[in-house]
């Protein structure tokens, strides 16, 4: 889905904010109901097995998970965050070990803000300081790219279009509301946002907070990352927690051309988000399925260290293992080669290759099948 805004003229069409009450969103509850009920028990059981992990192991789920959210929203606008410095961020807020991992940058701090804010802060009062603030966050510098933005404010007179395909023959995605609607459309959904908290099913909720503020818009830019922030805290006023047990970004990214194009779909209706909710339903059945697979990858990296908790490696060593870890079992794409461990330690070819070979010979990697030029090892799992 193209993320490039034009002032240009277009030939009118009609956008589901363009209609009378359009926030009076309408669906169909009987096409809803198997998805949200199959949801909401996916849901139920990986709470409880997530309760079953000890703190510690808890701790390190939140960090996992949270860089995870944190690299894929913003991978879903385009943008690729350092991974190591992700996790720098991560886990220096969630008083985790921070060895061998680069400082991070404001940009990266200030969305790592913003996520947790959006958890921990749950149940505080969402106010239009409130996600001002968050977006000021987004952009420290005061710049998207090479381009000057508006920061901790509305967005301007400007028209709001996602266009693509050639000048001449540009086909509009989305249109958002104008520029002197925002404050009233601001006020309506803040109100929303507040009754519907009590009065309307938490899964269905948080489907609609998603639409609703995407559909606004209100920044020149960061509105996604807002709107999947909000998406999480939507979620957690839901489940009564600020523990994140799953990354819904990361299931939206895999499915991203579904997810913009029935984003568009809706919002060129008039009023019926039947498709949307449908779709965010099943995406979070499979986001939280997804999460069991975390969940014993975090098990296993568990049960490695306890094994080798005795065993001597530098920070090089501990970085590239814990990344290996982190992937999961035959996540590492290819293995790991002496050239990538020379990529991610920073460090020489002859200490890379003397460093590996030190790895195999304590047990904590093992050898590939296939060998010559091709070598390349993976963790010796538990």
């Amino acid at each position: 889905m193209p993320n490039c805004f034009k002032n240009r003229k277009f030939k009118k069409m009609n956008y589901i904010w363009q209609y009378p009450n359009w926030t009076d969103f309408k669906w169909d509850d009987k096409t809803l109901l198997k998805e949200l009920a199959q949801a909401r028990l996916a849901q139920g059981k990986l709470i409880t097995r997530f309760q079953s992990l000890g703190m510690r192991l808890i701790e390190e789920a939140q960090g996992e998970i949270l860089a995870k959210e944190a690299m894929k929203t913003a991978e879903i606008e385009g943008l690729k965050l350092d991974p190591d410095s992700v996790r720098s961020s991560v886990a220096s807020r969630l008083g985790l070990p921070t060895a061998g991992l680069p400082s991070p940058g404001r940009d990266i701090e200030g969305l790592v803000d913003v996520l947790l804010d959006a958890t921990r802060n749950y149940n505080q009062p969402l106010t239009m300081t409130r996600l001002k603030s968050w977006q000021a966050a987004l952009f420290p510098t005061g710049y998207s790219g090479l381009s000057k933005i508006r920061t901790g404010q509305w967005r301007g007179p400007d028209p709001m279009q996602v266009v693509s395909s050639p000048l001449g023959h540009e086909v509009i995605h989305s249109m958002a509301p104008p520029h002197n609607n925002l404050p009233s459309e601001i006020k309506t959904f803040l109100t929303w946002w507040k009754s519907s908290l009590l009065h309307m099913e938490g899964l269905i909720r948080a489907g609609i907070a998603h639409f609703y503020f995407v559909t606004i818009h209100p920044f020149e830019d960061g509105n996604g990352r807002i709107a999947r922030a909000l998406t999480d805290m939507a979620l957690a006023q839901d489940e009564k927690s600020s523990l994140r047990i799953y990354s819904l970004s990361n299931r939206i990214m895999e499915e991203r051309k579904d997810y913009y194009d029935v984003l568009e779909i809706c919002q060129k209706s008039n009023g019926d988000i039947t498709p949307w909710l449908l779709w965010f339903l099943g995406s979070f059945k499979r986001a939280v399925t997804h999460s069991n697979s975390l969940i014993a990858n975090i098990f296993a990296k568990a049960e490695f260290w306890s094994v080798h908790a005795q065993s001597n490696m530098n920070d090089r060593q501990k970085k590239v293992v814990n990344r290996i870890l982190s992937a999961g079992k035959g996540g590492f794409e290819e293995g790991l080669t002496t050239k990538k461990y020379v990529s991610m330690a920073k460090t020489s070819r002859a200490t890379a290759f003397r460093e590996i070979a030190d790895l195999v010979m304590k047990k904590m990697l093992v050898q590939n099948p296939s060998k010559g030029r091709n070598t390349s090892y993976d963790i010796n799992w538990p």
